[in-house]
Order: structure tokens, then C-alpha cells, then sequence
């Protein structure tokens, strides 16, 4: 197994941060002596996604991410929470698949299925249920404006 440092290095974890799926959190402090970390945009937008996860591998050579057990996605720029089995991120094709029991949050709307694919460029969710079952969302419908 690769260390997360070496997947840090292997990957460039912060221009990962910066697109969609860290390897470690990311914590931004503004300071006039330090500069915001890649993913952070000084006019108070926080591009980052959080990724938690029991188990978590880089491949460099497929730039595919992969994150096992007890997967957690938070993703504020987008308002974007998720949980799941196992996540990956295909950087080249700027995807990320939850699978197993997959739940996403946004904006108050929220999305189960066995596998949820979300097109990141399309800001697009992709929901998939297991056989014989089927795909459940909520969506938020705020009240007519006078």
C-alpha cells in the first residue's frame, strides 16, 4: 500500500484539491504572512473537496483516486455532501463515482442509489439502483414568491 504522502507527491494533492478529491483536508487559515493553499480563492470561495475514508490509493498513471470504507465528500463550493461505500475520481475525465449505498446532498435536494456518478464540468448526478430497486430523490421546492 502507498503512503498518503507518497500519493500526495505522486498526484500533486494540491492541484487535486483544487479540481475535486483530496487526499488529506484542508484547513485554510488567512494570513497576511501566508498565502491561501491552491483551491482557495481569496474573495472567500472555497474550491476544495473533503474526502474521509477508511482506506484511500492513487494511481498516477490512470490518475484514478480511490477511496474505501465509510466514504465522506464534502464539497462547499458546490453545497455538495456525500457518503458511500467506495468513491473514485477519474481526474482525467472529471468524474466521481459513489458506489455502494451511495447518498448525495445538495442544496437541500437529496439523491440514494447504489452507485451515483457525478459529471463535475456538467454539474451532473447520474443515479443508479441495485436490481429489482430503485432510484429515491428529494428535492426541496421552496415556497412562491409573493
Amino acid at each position: 500500500m502507498i503512503s498518503s504522502a507518497k500519493i500526495a507527491s505522486l498526484l500533486g494533492l494540491r492541484l487535486v484539491l483544487a479540481l475535486i478529491m483530496p487526499i488529506a483536508s484542508v484547513n485554510a487559515i488567512a494570513s497576511p504572512a501566508r498565502s491561501q493553499p491552491p483551491g482557495v480563492n481569496p474573495a472567500g470561495g472555497n474550491q476544495a473537496l473533503t474526502v474521509r475514508s477508511d482506506i484511500q490509493e492513487a494511481d498516477a498513471k490512470t490518475g484514478i483516486v480511490t477511496a474505501r470504507g465509510n466514504v465522506r465528500i464534502n464539497y462547499p463550493s458546490r453545497q455538495m455532501q456525500g457518503t458511500a461505500a467506495q468513491a473514485q475520481y477519474f481526474s482525467r475525465e472529471r468524474r466521481i463515482v459513489l458506489m455502494g449505498d451511495a447518498y448525495v446532498l445538495q442544496d437541500g435536494n437529496s439523491l440514494r442509489a447504489e452507485t451515483i456518478t457525478y459529471l463535475i464540468d456538467e454539474g451532473r448526478f447520474i443515479a443508479v439502483p441495485e436490481n429489482n430497486q430503485q432510484v429515491e430523490s428529494v428535492y426541496f421546492i421552496p415556497p412562491a414568491s409573493p
